[in-house]
């Protein structure tokens, strides 16, 4: 059963984004959202032979589980989420074989990311969690859900690659690209939601602090 609005305003619950992202934290605000920041820390490293979307959904639950810990005796709703892209041979996003590209660790890596993905679809994965800390902690109420969608990236050139680089935009990016840079604009089109692939699934987050019953705008 969802949670009360009423309630949750009656117990002044506090909104935590467990993400230093800027593109997250325009996201939620464009929702009219009034949170704070809580940068998780934990290990990244996939496990052996984890499927794609465990991973991501294991990772956003390991943020939220990080951000509650040294909350004490706290009451708080929170937020993190964690985006993959996949590229896919047959294009299926859980393929064990498909080669996961993380942020680019310097200029060749993005500048390889980026080739590869050059006009072949791929996938993004965001998973995200809400974890609902109650002042001692019992029974805390999870939601864990993901988004994937499908992107087809367009024919740009070598020489827009090497400006794209140079701008220093792919670095923190997953995949080595952001959607929304209007000066590259590497996508031809998608196949699923615009703000997943930016970071955050908008409109099932909407539904995911719906069903925990936290008032939206």
């Amino acid at each position: 059963m969802p949670f009360s609005p009423a309630l949750m305003k009656a117990n002044a619950m506090r909104l935590i984004l467990a993400s230093s992202s800027p593109r997250r934290q325009q996201l939620l605000t464009e929702l009219g959202l009034a949170f704070d920041i809580i940068k998780p820390r934990i290990d990244e490293s996939r496990r052996a032979d984890e499927p794609a979307i465990d991973y991501a959904r294991r990772l956003s639950r390991e943020k939220a589980d990080a951000v509650a810990a040294p909350l004490a005796d706290e009451t708080g709703l929170i937020l993190s989420a964690d985006t993959i892209v996949l590229l896919s041979a047959d294009a299926v996003a859980d393929d064990a074989k498909a080669e996961l590209l993380g942020k680019p660790r310097d200029a060749a890596d993005a500048r390889r990311m980026l080739i590869q993905l050059r006009e072949r679809p791929h996938q993004v994965i965001t998973a995200f969690t809400l974890l609902r800390k109650d002042r001692k902690n019992y029974d805390p109420r999870v939601i864990t859900r993901h988004e994937t969608t499908t992107v087809h990236m367009r024919a740009y050139s070598d020489e827009e690659i090497e400006r794209y680089i140079s701008s220093g935009d792919p670095f923190d990016k997953a995949g080595a690209y952001a959607i929304q840079n209007e000066a590259f604009h590497p996508v031809a089109r998608i196949e699923g939601s615009y703000s997943n692939v930016v970071g955050l699934p908008i409109t099932a987050v909407r539904a995911a602090l719906r069903d925990m019953g936290y008032p939206l705008p």
